[in-house]
């Protein structure tokens, strides 16, 4: 069974009724997308567990439920859906007492259509209904229809998730967890499907993101990552009816003796205030890593976004972090090939890339969500020029990427040590405070500790080195 860090995100959880599930005993997810879907497809293992006790498989032909964590971000995304349900269709065959649900964006957006399209599957549900699960169950038994509940019930599924309890294997320590504090975006930039799937932006009370945070710290977690679709736009409600700001809650954190790392993702340029970008002065427990997303490097293509910035009030941004933290990493994403791009637009990026010094971008083509305003606009530039402005564009920052990385030789790092390697048994992989992958020799009892960490190689988008000091 994979390791779940199981992240509770609510406070008021109540028992669940034992449903007659019959065999359902193992459960199969596929996880689409960004981070915040991993959450939620950990959340949709964790309640199928507490209330039945179903354990995650990844075998998928030993499943008795497959659900199926979709993304609508990237083009095409429900085709492939449909595709993987296509797969799934001989099991349900041979199996007739199987469940198939899908959840996440795609199925927020499409509804009742996946039903028509795909008549196997027995449940479709959206990413703020996913804690009602054995509700859906229950009455797709007890009705033999399908059943479909994309609803937007706001902060309540945050209410009804189960308490995390971190799992432990062979005796490692997790190291490291999600906490969501938010859901949703209002900025509604016209490629972004997020706030129609996801709704508008709904922060968490502050007392429950803290309540859960300590609970994974007396748990052993030493570092959280908050997320949300637009985390720094966070404003949550005090048990005084005040209203604090991310900056606060990134402070109030750092207050917990137990929690020595803190990150975050993702945030958005609009919600970078003086105030938050103060706390990289003051507070040492955030890490020396930003990742803001940009999308251009052209103001013509931003205001065709909505983005709400200029390129030099994100140059602004980038220059007052670096004032009080010159050592951190920035990591962005761009689309390439926007509606109405120009050449012209287009170099405007690679000198915005020049000029900022990215570490590390997410970069794609413009793929038009239904929905969205960008999909109605038009788009004569031919694909082979956006997919060579793409190419150059990843080379810019892979060479950036290397710059940062050989910076990095001969210095001692403090690793978050979270692992095996994946590529040798006899090392240890963590991550750096600048979020880069290192791999050394190390033994497992180290998993879930800090270690200093002499940095000596650089490898294709990860480091090596070797213990500094002393350590059991």
């Amino acid at each position: 069974m994979r390791r779940l860090a199981r992240v509770r995100a609510g406070f008021n959880y109540f028992l669940l009724s034992r449903y007659d599930f019959n065999v359902l005993k193992k459960l199969y997810i596929k996880t689409y997308g960004c981070q915040m879907n991993e959450y939620d497809s950990d959340k949709m293992a964790d309640v199928l567990r507490a209330c039945e006790g179903m354990e995650q498989t990844d075998k998928i032909d030993e499943a008795d439920v497959i659900l199926f964590n979709t993304c609508s971000i990237r083009e095409k995304a429900e085709e492939k859906v449909f595709s993987d349900l296509g797969r799934v269709r001989p099991l349900k065959l041979a199996k007739p007492d199987l469940l198939i649900g899908v959840g996440g964006c795609v199925a927020s957006q499409e509804g009742d259509v996946i039903i028509k399209r795909a008549p196997y599957v027995d449940i479709v549900f959206g990413p703020q209904t996913l804690h009602r699960l054995p509700q859906l169950i229950q009455a797709r038994r007890a009705t033999g229809r399908p059943q479909v509940d994309i609803s937007f019930p706001e902060i309540e599924k945050f209410d009804h998730l189960p308490v995390p309890v971190l799992s432990h294997v062979e005796g490692a320590q997790t190291a490291s967890a999600f906490v969501a504090i938010m859901e949703g975006c209002s900025k509604y930039c016209t490629f972004c499907v997020v706030p129609y799937t996801r709704g508008e932006e709904v922060s968490r009370p502050l007392a429950d993101v803290m309540r859960d945070v300590q609970e994974l710290a007396d748990q052993g977690v030493q570092e959280v990552t908050l997320i949300g679709q637009n985390v720094n736009g966070y404003l949550g409600a005090t048990d005084d009816g005040d209203t604090v700001d991310f900056a606060f809650l990134l402070q109030a954190i750092a207050d917990l003796p137990e929690i020595a790392r803190i990150r975050y993702t993702t945030s958005h340029p609009r919600d970078m205030s003086q105030r938050l970008i103060d706390v990289y002065a003051t507070t040492p427990k955030l890490v020396s890593h930003l990742h803001l997303p940009v999308q251009s490097g052209s103001d013509r293509v931003l205001a065709a976004m909505k983005r709400g910035h200029t390129v030099l009030e994100y140059k602004s941004i980038i220059r007052r972090v670096r004032a009080v933290r010159p050592d951190i990493c920035i990591t962005s994403d761009f689309i390439v090939g926007f509606p109405g791009e120009t050449e012209q637009d287009f170099e405007a990026t690679l000198k915005l890339i020049d000029e900022v010094g990215f570490d590390n971008s997410f970069s794609y083509l413009f793929s038009p969500r239904p929905g969205t305003p960008a999909a109605e606009m038009r788009d004569d530039t031919p694909h082979e020029v956006k997919a060579a402005r793409l190419k150059r564009l990843q080379e810019r920052i892979t060479e950036q990427e290397s710059g940062v990385a050989r910076s990095m030789l001969g210095s001692v790092q403090r690793v978050l040590v979270e692992g095996v390697s994946k590529k040798d048994v006899l090392e240890m992989a963590g991550r750096t405070d600048n979020n880069r992958v290192i791999n050394f020799r190390g033994s497992p009892g180290m998993i879930g500790r800090f270690v200093e960490v002499a940095v000596t190689e650089v490898v294709r988008h990860t480091l090596r080195g070797e213990l500094a000091g002393k350590h059991e």
